[in-house]
């Protein structure tokens, strides 16, 4: 089986839900490949779960000028895949999808729907698109779930207390200019990370190259705070998230990663819809989508986003209420 799936990581995260619904579905024994971006193809380093993962670092280039994807053409022609599953509906992807030997070809831009698909996780959407080749009640049953590094010599690494609640402000618009509408104002992580460190202790988490955006957020809480900003690998990411009380977050990546580990995930979201882009909620999670819904939300990739000059759909989300729902809601407290 081959996979397509070139999106955001956290879109990766959602479609990682088909692996063990086609190992259900076909046997253990099944290899599955994935075609995926060099950065989110690090989701699948410890995943053993995973044969192959080719990487796809410039999706828009042609055949003929893109040996990634002549290489995987001639992989597929060697040893045709009896089924090539695309999460991917861009322009760019259909002659390569053309181009790869395989018995049946389904998913996004071959495979129909009628369901609306706006009004539903975009989890629950993306399995629709490989529907034809998994028992429905298989189908149902998929979720994401991640494979991450071995737990014991993190904890000895970063010397990791037994309970920690996991704090994750970042988001991937840090960098660029102008608002980032879906960013939870600085001041408010430094107000609801003092209450939470006089509970319990606190571990910080970002990616490389964040560095910046963490500054406007210190100091930290003295004595019960772990800086892991810029120091984890995607695996490591995942086990500590795994072994949290509690993960914290905006709309992101590493919430993602917290509802495929089944840790409860508290996310603040503001221009996003808290239906169609939270975590994955399944039977052995517990995702908290916590919003204002405002009349003018949700309006991500909307004119009324790009008017917006006083982002109260985050700002207004206070920190007591933010804090009151965590308290309420994990038994660390």
């Amino acid at each position: 089986m081959l996979v397509l799936r070139c999106g955001a990581l956290g879109d990766l995260v959602y479609a990682t839900a088909i692996i063990d619904a086609l190992r259900m579905q076909y046997g253990e024994d099944i290899i599955i490949d994935f075609i995926t971006t060099p950065g989110t193809a690090k989701l699948f380093e410890r995943d053993t779960r995973v044969n192959r993962v080719f990487h796809l670092k410039h999706k828009k280039l042609p055949i003929w000028l893109s040996p990634q994807k002549r290489d995987i053409i001639h992989h597929s022609r060697e040893y045709p895949y009896d089924v090539l599953i695309s999460l991917e509906f861009g322009k760019q992807f259909k002659s390569l999808i053309k181009a790869i030997h395989a018995n049946h070809k389904t998913g996004m831009g071959i495979l129909e729907t009628t369901v609306d698909t706006t009004s539903i996780n975009r989890g629950e959407s993306t399995k629709l698109y490989y529907r034809d080749i998994i028992d429905s009640q298989i189908l149902v049953s998929a979720k994401p779930s991640l494979i991450g590094a071995d737990y014991p010599s993190l904890k000895e690494k970063f010397s990791l207390p037994d309970h920690a609640i996991i704090i994750a402000p970042s988001n991937s618009h840090n960098q660029k200019k102008g608002l980032n509408y879906r960013a939870w104002p600085f001041e408010h992580w430094r107000t609801l990370m003092e209450k939470l460190s006089t509970q319990t202790p606190l571990i910080i988490v970002g990616a490389r190259g964040e560095e910046a955006f963490f500054d406007h957020i210190k100091p930290y809480p003295n004595n019960n705070s772990i800086d892991l900003v810029g120091r984890l690998s995607i695996p490591e990411l995942i086990t500590i998230v795994q072994h949290a009380e509690g993960l914290i977050c905006t709309d992101s990546a590493t919430g993602h990663i917290g509802a495929a580990v089944d840790t409860p995930t508290f996310v603040l979201m503001g221009p996003n819809n808290p239906v169609t882009d939270s975590p994955y909620k399944s039977d052995t999670n517990k995702v908290y989508p916590l919003s204002l819904a405002l009349p003018c939300a949700p309006c991500y990739k909307t004119e009324t986003m790009e008017q917006c000059r006083d982002n109260i759909c985050m700002k207004n989300l206070s920190p007591n209420n933010v804090f009151d729902t965590i308290k309420s809601t994990i038994k660390l407290f």
